[in-house]
């Protein structure tokens, strides 16, 4: 079976996501490719020896299957899993103690009650058993940024005591296993996504609880609807089966002008409070990470996302949160 070279330069990574499983499929399944029409992503090199990764396959120069790189790539998670027990795990109970420190002290300061943020713990890029420490440490709370990574790692942990928040940007065609696997989604930005996350919600589950992503700062680099555009977004959302609307989610831009930083967030509280006279009830504002905490919790923050503060500096390049 002869395929067309499938996608350009600056393809949309839905295209890409096809690509990889209707080739991965050819492959499993004994039918020919034409080689030299495979558009490889640029991520996925040649490899030693003019072999080519192909999806999950690494290929000969015949096209046979040569093997297997999910298997490459378990042995790299468990040698990181190795170096990270050693040089992180015994630091995060202490880190936690530390940071629900912040938290107190910061609600005491707003003259806000004790209990009154929720702590999330962000483990994207750490393994299972950074969460497992941090369970054990008495936390029950994590968000996660990426589709896969993240739906995994809640099998792999397989903690019913455990409560998972979605808090990355979200593609309608990756709607399905955060629908089926998480119990919260901060990131809803459009009405198509929470449509999709409705429809998919098995009804075995409880509702699953969302927020909308709010873009306070303006940035076209940043996801989120215009503060503009989300007494319509929330309105619609709200009616939605399955879902039950919660608050609002912002990330301001990186700054260190607290005046700005904090009017950010007051944004994001005047408008959930504006919603409210409508009606919606709405309880959660998702705000503040590891360097800005202390600022949105003086401006109403209830739940607070955090990740370095407790699991350390990331394994690769990545914003602070």
């Amino acid at each position: 079976i002869a395929l067309q070279v499938f996608f350009v330069e600056l393809a949309l990574p839905v295209v890409h996501d096809v690509i990889d499983h209707g080739v991965h499929f050819l492959v499993l399944h004994g039918r020919q490719i034409d080689f030299p029409h495979i558009a490889v992503n640029p991520d996925q090199g040649g490899q030693a020896g003019g072999k080519v990764e192909v999806g999950s396959l690494v290929l000969d120069d015949e096209c046979q299957k040569f093997s297997d790189v999910h298997e490459i790539s378990r042995k790299k998670r468990w040698r990181a899993a190795k170096v990270y027990s050693a040089k992180y795990m015994p630091t995060i109970p202490a880190n936690l103690q530390a940071v629900s420190a912040r938290i107190a002290a910061a609600s005491a300061a707003a003259g806000r009650p004790t209990g009154a943020v929720i702590l999330l713990a962000v483990s994207k890029t750490w393994p299972a058993a950074a969460v497992r420490a941090a369970a054990a440490a008495g936390q029950r709370a994590f968000g996660e940024n990426y589709v896969q990574e993240g739906a995994a790692k809640v099998a792999e942990v397989n903690d019913p005591a455990l409560e998972w928040h979605f808090i990355g940007p979200l593609q309608s065609n990756k709607t399905r296993p955060v629908a089926e696997t998480f119990h919260w989604v901060h990131t809803i930005d459009r009405l198509r996504i929470a449509q999709r996350l409705s429809g998919q919600r098995p009804a075995s589950l409880p509702p699953l609880q969302v927020c909308i992503q709010v873009n306070v700062s303006g940035e076209a680099s940043k996801g989120g609807c215009a503060p503009a555009q989300a007494e319509a977004l929330a309105t619609a959302v709200a009616g939605l089966p399955r879902l039950r609307l919660r608050g609002l989610m912002a990330i301001p831009e990186p700054t260190t002008d607290t005046v700005l930083l904090r009017s950010r967030f007051a944004q994001l509280r005047h408008l959930r409070d504006h919603l409210n006279t409508l009606g919606l009830a709405l309880d959660t504002l998702s705000m503040g990470m590891s360097g800005d905490l202390e600022h949105a919790i003086a401006e109403g923050a209830t739940l607070v996302r955090i990740g370095s503060a407790i699991f350390g500096t990331r394994m690769q390049k990545e914003n602070t949160i």
